[in-house]
């Protein structure tokens, strides 16, 4: 798979995938939005809430969503176990590109967690354990108790399957009450697809600079 990196407008990389014609984050900012729609979102509302935090990705891609995560759970002192799923890991030549690019004070974070092994925990700092699953969402069985999810799969139209009710609602049965899902994606497909669930969804303003409104559902 030939990828590519890309300077973004907040000066940090995103890969872009010319295959598919898309890019792995916003070209608008790729740490202000997996920080806004992320971190900010999802996991600092569900830390507002509980001290001892179980998050699912779907789809680990750079590892830039979790870097941040354990930057932020370190910093507030929030226990934070990690599961992050990706059918098709970036190879580590890809991955050390990447964080050359990245502002230096995410460059060890950011290394810690993607030379974690896959498919076992590991511990990243005091207050951060991660489980890199190479695995097929669509088939694998899914953590439980989950407080907050990140669904970061590519767009629903590069990406159809990754977006099926179906998985929807295996995540649904598989969060906590109160629980947290947030996606950058705000499509009316989605939101009415999540609602139907059971979700109770909102749409939120989207970074600084990028989309206009993210999405977040919140499991009753």
């Amino acid at each position: 798979m030939r990828l590519s990196i890309e300077t973004t407008s907040d000066g940090s990389p995103t890969l872009y995938r010319p295959d598919i014609d898309e890019h792995y984050h916003s070209v608008k900012g790729a740490v202000a939005e997996s920080l806004h729609v992320y971190i900010n979102s999802g996991w600092r509302q569900a830390a507002n809430q509980k001290s001892d935090l179980r998050v699912f990705e779907v789809g680990f891609g750079t590892g830039l969503n979790a870097a941040l995560t354990a930057k932020a759970a370190q910093e507030a002192g929030i226990c934070t176990q990690y599961c992050s799923v990706e059918l098709f890991p970036l190879p580590v030549s890809t991955t050390e590109l990447y964080s050359e690019a990245l502002p230096e004070k995410y460059r060890d974070i950011f290394s810690a967690v993607n030379n974690a092994s896959w498919d076992r925990e590991c511990r990243i700092n005091d207050h951060f354990i991660i489980r890199k699953i190479n695995d097929n969402l669509l088939t694998m069985q899914l953590p439980e108790m989950i407080d907050v999810v990140y669904f970061d799969a590519f767009a629903p139209e590069k990406q159809p399957e990754m977006w099926d009710e179906s998985i929807f609602r295996k995540i649904y049965d598989s969060m906590t009450p109160g629980g947290i899902l947030t996606t950058y994606c705000a499509k009316g497909v989605i939101r009415r697809m999540l609602a139907d669930i059971g979700f109770k969804t909102e749409r939120l303003p989207g970074p600084p600079a990028g989309k206009r409104e993210i999405l977040r559902a919140l499991h009753p």
